[in-house]
């Protein structure tokens, strides 16, 4: 395992490649190969929401399979009893659908990276004041570019602000424009019944979007 802090880890993945592979409705016995195929595409930063069938087991496998420069978690994380759920699997990433401060504090307690969902400045900095690593704006058809870019002004320097819903490979600069510094990818990139290689095509149509933005 990696000696590396998990603040660390989680810097140097972002860094990598800041966008969330969200495996929504992922099966277990489709985990490794799924994620092995992601992380040959170049992801880093890879989460099984908690409504998809045994999700824990599926974190578990990836965690198992994926080298220590990836980081895997839940997403969908709605309660403290989660939270050390995902611990216990070995999971690293507690996403949340929302920004309940005491399963942040919890996700902190437990030495997990804490992405809270937030879409108000008054939710943003109270995720922050408990201890987010990160502010998944969500769900960003609510929060258009506009308005994630005055929210943007107002957060301390080097917030990281990660879009999530209805995001693809085509829409993704106005936000970049406005402050995102990467994104969760959902339905887009992957549905239940896709193969493996599959989502990796997909995958890496969202790799060269990202890196034609950071280029610019």
């Amino acid at each position: 395992m990696s000696t590396h802090s998990m603040a660390e880890r989680f810097a140097e993945a972002n860094k990598a490649l800041p966008l969330v592979a969200i495996l929504r409705g992922l099966k277990p016995e489709e985990a490794e190969g799924m994620a092995l195929k992601l992380y040959e595409a170049g992801f880093r930063l890879i989460e099984v929401p908690l409504n998809s069938p045994d999700p824990f087991k599926s974190i578990a496998m990836i965690r198992r399979v994926l080298p220590d420069d990836a980081l895997v978690g839940a997403g969908t994380v709605l309660t403290i009893e989660q939270v050390w759920q995902l611990k216990d699997c070995g999971g690293e990433l507690a996403v949340m659908p929302h920004a309940d401060t005491a399963v942040i504090r919890a996700a902190k307690e437990a030495g997990l990276v804490c992405a809270p969902g937030i879409v108000t400045p008054t939710e943003a900095f109270a995720a922050l004041a408990a201890g987010a690593d990160a502010l998944k704006i969500f769900p960003a058809e609510l929060v258009t570019p506009a308005i994630l870019k005055a929210i943007r002004v107002v957060l301390p320097k080097g917030t990281r602000l990660l879009p999530v819903g209805g995001i693809t490979p085509d829409n993704m600069q106005p936000y970049v424009d406005a402050g995102a510094t990467g994104f969760g990818l959902g339905s887009a990139l992957y549905k239940p019944g896709m193969t493996a290689d599959e989502v990796a095509g997909v995958g890496r149509r969202f790799v060269a979007s990202w890196k034609a933005l950071a280029e610019r």
